[in-house]
Parts: structure tokens; C-alpha cells; sequence
């Protein structure tokens, strides 16, 4: 497992996704796997810089884990923000129009349809939420 703490800032979110990429292409992962990951990493790093401290900055941990019997990858992202469950929402109606729909909730859509897995959890006053990528 490698870990990457920084301040949950937007301009930190190229530094994280150079750390993960790293991982990735140690292990070959292949290009689409990669980019939907990227896109994942933009999304949730930017929630946690938005929202999480708002408005101080606080640390963001951002955890890379192999599991090479099942060739997956698991991507922690822990903050000690407010609590807040980027799951508990509905999926937005993506058949409306972007001026019909209400603001909010596409990119945590994004980040559920591309990857194998999402999960959240509060705990010890941490906000954690590890994606699942299987390539």
C-alpha cells in the first residue's frame, strides 16, 4: 500500500493523480481503466476541497492498494472534514436537460457508474470513501 497525504486543495489534485497514475502503470493498468480513475480522483478530490474543510484547508489521505489475486485497485480517500455521505443522494435524472436538472450529484454519478465498487464510511471522526477498480 503507498499513502499520499496533502492539504485538500484544488490545485493539490494534479499531484494526486500523478501519485496514483504511478501505481497504475507499475501495474500496466490498462489506459481506459486509467483515465476513468483519473476522472474519479478529479471528482472526489474536489468535493473534499470544496466541502470538506470549508472554509479552512485541512489534509486529505489518499490511500493506493493492489489486490493482486483479484487485479483490482483500491483508492482510499480519507478526510477529517465535516461528516458527509456523497452516497446517501439519489442519482441525478440524467434524461433531463442540464437546465432542467438540479445542480449537483453528476460527478459522484460518474465516479458509481465507472467504477467495480464505491463505499463509504464515517469513522473516528474521518469521512472515508474507497473506490474499487477492477483492470
Amino acid at each position: 500500500m503507498k499513502e499520499l497525504t496533502i492539504d485538500a486543495v484544488i490545485g493539490n489534485i494534479p499531484e494526486v493523480t500523478a501519485f496514483v497514475d504511478e501505481q497504475l502503470e507499475a501495474l500496466d493498468c490498462p489506459m481506459k481503466a486509467q483515465m476513468q480513475i483519473d476522472i474519479a480522483i478529479d471528482e472526489l478530490m474536489s468535493n473534499i476541497a470544496r466541502y470538506a474543510y470549508n472554509p479552512d484547508v485541512g489534509p486529505a489521505t489518499v490511500r493506493v492498494e493492489v489486490m493482486e489475486d483479484s487485479m483490482a485497485v483500491i483508492i482510499t480517500f480519507i478526510d477529517n472534514g465535516v461528516p458527509y455521505d456523497p452516497l446517501s443522494n439519489e442519482d441525478p435524472d440524467i434524461n433531463l436537460s442540464a437546465e432542467e436538472r438540479e445542480i449537483g450529484g453528476l460527478g459522484i454519478y460518474m465516479v458509481r457508474k465507472t467504477m467495480d465498487e464505491v463505499v463509504y464510511e464515517y469513522k473516528d471522526g474521518q469521512n472515508i470513501l474507497r473506490i474499487r477498480k477492477n483492470i
